[in-house]
């Protein structure tokens, strides 16, 4: 089906360069901090699956700088991909994509990476639960879309915390969803600063709306259940616990955040630490071995040696240097981005490894 081509050409990329440039076609301002920036499809077309996200690399001031934001967009629906950027206080990235960004201006990116996205079938029936803070609601928007489009037995219910009516962002786009699928779209508001005529429910998300909201989906015996929560890591932690509590399986839950800063984990005794090791990068077809001293990480060693390794956030979240070990043992001191199933099949995070044995291999697809 549709979803299974997409699926396949955005695979057959990774083989492709990692890099490509997009031009700006339309910025469209969200709310008074956030703006929706629209690239021209380029040739060949940008292949992407809902619910992930672009690297976009520019230099500011003189310094080459790589954050990573969500597609908005829907392959499925709208015809030009499209990033949701929300300033941030200090965020030099951010201010820059709210401020200077052009329609026309070209801007280098990582093709699209992520594995916050969802399966669709037309013979779906589901009724998804979809928990979103702030902008969390970018990834969640495109998934919805996608979902509203592929799946006419499925619905989807919107628990979407906001500051004020003014930060709420999508907020016509998602009124016109209701609009053209009133049985199948539910969004429930929550507003922690919300003004003086607002009628709708007021304060953050808590662990009783959780409660209620996932009983109410798990009470519709009808349909088959998913959850996708995206936001700050402690909402969706407290949500995971929540859920879990209530029966979802864990595999019913999908996350993505990147919020989570990266905590360093305590070496394990009688392992091999300490010392210099000789790593070994297999990256587009090239090899290159160089030395990882134990202060450093397998990214930051190679990055100083000058070596052009894919990254993005660095903390271990968004797996734009995910690659497989071929070959040693490396200890991670955070693996949040990586499935279950891909730290299994031997993927590692290149951003928060350090070696911990000899004659380390590891190819970057």
């Amino acid at each position: 089906m549709l979803f299974n081509l997409f699926k396949k050409n955005a695979e057959e990329k990774e083989g492709a360069s990692q890099y490509i440039t997009l031009q700006v076609r339309e910025i469209v301002r969200e709310t008074p901090d956030a703006v929706t920036i629209y690239f021209d499809q380029p040739e060949p077309h940008l292949e992407y699956l809902p619910g992930q996200f672009l690297t976009i690399i520019m230099v500011i001031n003189g310094k080459e700088e790589r954050r990573s934001y969500s597609l908005c967009t829907s392959p499925f629906v709208d015809p030009f991909p499209g990033i949701t950027v929300k300033k941030l206080p200090g965020g030099v990235v951010s201010n820059y994509m709210n401020e200077f960004v052009f329609p026309g201006k070209k801007i280098t990116v990582m093709r699209p990476m992520g594995n916050f996205t969802c399966d669709y079938h037309s013979k779906n029936k589901r009724h998804y639960g979809m928990v979103v803070a702030g902008s969390g609601i970018t990834p969640i928007f495109g998934i919805t879309k996608s979902i509203l489009i592929n799946e006419p037995n499925s619905k989807v219910s919107l628990l979407y915390g906001s500051r004020n009516e003014a930060h709420v962002i999508f907020r016509s786009k998602l009124e016109k969803l209701q609009s053209d699928f009133p049985d199948r779209i539910f969004i429930h508001h929550k507003l922690s600063n919300p003004g003086a005529t607002w009628a709708g429910t007021k304060g953050r998300i808590a662990i009783g709306d959780v409660q209620n909201f996932g009983a109410d989906l798990l009470g519709d015996a009808a349909y088959e259940s998913r959850f996708f929560l995206c936001g700050p890591q402690e909402l969706m932690e407290a949500t995971k616990l929540t859920l879990a509590e209530l029966g979802v399986p864990k595999e019913s839950i999908f996350s993505e955040s990147f919020y989570l800063d990266s905590p360093k984990k305590e070496e394990t005794e009688g392992e091999e630490q300490g010392i210099t090791q000789e790593v070994t990068v297999i990256l587009e077809g090239k090899t290159y071995t160089f030395d990882v001293t134990p202060d450093k990480s397998i990214l930051e060693a190679g990055l100083e040696m000058d070596i052009d390794l894919p990254y993005s956030c660095q903390s271990g979240l968004c797996t734009a240097c995910r690659g497989r070990l071929l070959s040693g043992k490396v200890t991670m001191d955070e693996d949040a981005g990586l499935s279950e199933n891909e730290i299994e099949a031997g993927y590692i995070l290149c951003c928060s490894s350090k070696p911990k044995s000899g004659n380390i291999k590891i190819n970057i697809e």
